[in-house]
């Protein structure tokens, strides 16, 4: 069978051709022996039947946590600290690994091992399970002979990314889920609840202040044109997070988080504790100076900053200091310039880079403590004033009929 494939190589090079196999399974491990990522692949004269989201929908289910990696990574550094050979190694770890899919993946490393490939090459052919920053990490150890260490860097590296990531989502899970079931309460208030009042008040003839009469009319909203409302509102925010996806509406929206107040912040120490840390873990490691930035560039997710890094990598590249190039970035503090300037006269700036990673990582976690710190008062001052505006709604036009029952009471009795 004949296939049509686009792909990207181990240097970034996009290619788009055609292969023959007896099946998608095998056209795809062809490609990837011969150091192709697929994005996407079908029969010739068919469409795409494999993108990018249902090969990370695949790496999902293969359920390879974090984890499983920091584990092996320490597991693999003892071994070869004990002087057991790349191939025993990792055949050994997939003998004795529980979970069976990262146990598939050891295998397959291990026979493209035995085949003859470098190990960083082996594992650059499994791009969903170690990252570019990964395989440059065991590239330069197997140049400088100290794959233990390096094992040993990305197990510790690994381990802090899993603690910076936990940290985030526990400081933005809590404030998602409260002010995700109250906006659910007041749509289903709005729908069910207030009609019902309106259906009093009307019988009743009552003026409604200006607070119900807005009340009232977002309620009509919800339950007269609620069929048209709810899918206009999923379409604009799926239009909206496709526009997300681009490249210029991804840049625009962390454009946006970079300025928003209470955020930026934390944004900002989340880019430096992982500028430094990477950096650190890198340079340690051997890894050349040019191409450690462009790694921690691919690594940063918000956009601004990792276009940043890209053009710190060019002016290095050029001859440029690293300590200039980032004075150069106003973004960049005036603190971590001085001490990479410092670490470079010094010869050791791998040492500088440990201890700013290190100064960050405390400034990170003041920087969340704040953001939670003031989400919480924030989310019960903007809570307190809907249901303030719901009941208030509510309970002014009844003040209303009551005041008017209250005056016509004794005109009746004189009657």
């Amino acid at each position: 069978m004949l296939f049509h494939y686009r792909g990207v190589t181990i240097e970034n090079t996009k290619v788009e051709a055609e292969i023959e196999a007896l099946s998608i399974d095998d056209a795809v491990s062809l490609l990837q022996k011969r150091s192709i990522s697929v994005i996407d692949i079908a029969e010739k004269g068919q469409g795409f039947s494999l993108d990018p989201q249902r090969m990370l929908n695949d790496a999902l289910k293969q359920k390879i946590k974090p984890k499983d990696v920091v584990i092996f990574s320490r597991q693999i550094a003892t071994l070869f600290e004990a002087g057991v050979s790349a191939l025993k190694g990792f055949r050994l770890l997939a003998a004795e690994n529980e979970n069976k899919t990262l146990q598939e993946q050891l295998v397959g490393v291990s026979n493209d091992i035995e085949s003859g490939v470098s190990l960083s090459d082996a594992l650059s052919r499994r791009p969903l399970l170690f990252s570019p920053f990964y395989v440059n990490m065991v590239k330069s150890g197997e140049e400088t002979g100290k794959l233990n260490e390096v094992f040993l860097y990305l197990a510790d590296f690994m381990d802090r990314e899993y603690e910076l990531n936990q940290k985030i989502k526990k400081a933005l899970t809590y404030p998602s889920f409260v002010i995700g079931t109250f906006v659910l309460i007041m749509v289903g208030m709005l729908t069910f609840v207030i009609p019902k009042m309106a259906a009093l008040f009307a019988e009743q003839g009552a003026t409604l202040p200006l607070v119900t009469r807005i009340v009232l009319a977002i309620s009509d909203l919800f339950v007269k044109y609620g069929p048209i409302t709810f899918p206009t509102l999923i379409v604009l925010g799926w239009l909206f997070y496709r526009w997300a996806q681009t490249d210029e509406g991804r840049h625009k929206v962390d454009e946006v988080k970079l300025k928003t107040p209470v955020f930026k912040s934390l944004y900002r120490q989340i880019f430096l504790t992982r500028l430094s840390d990477n950096m650190n873990t890198m340079l340690s490691s051997g890894v050349p100076i040019v191409r450690a930035i462009e790694i921690t560039a691919d690594l940063i997710e918000n956009t601004v900053h990792k276009d940043l890094m890209r053009r710190v990598a060019k002016k290095v590249q050029t001859g440029t200091s690293f300590s200039k190039a980032l004075y150069e970035e106003p973004e960049v503090p005036n603190i971590l310039v001085q001490m990479v300037g410092i670490g470079e006269e010094t010869g050791e700036l791998g040492y500088i880079l440990k201890n700013l990673a290190v100064f960050y990582k405390r400034e990170l976690d003041t920087a969340i403590d704040n953001v939670i710190g003031l989400i919480e008062p924030a989310m019960i001052v903007g809570l307190g004033l809907g249901v303030g505006i719901l009941v208030s709604a509510v309970l002014l036009p009844m003040y209303s009929l009551s005041d008017s029952i209250t005056y016509i009471a004794p005109l009746i009795g004189l009657a």
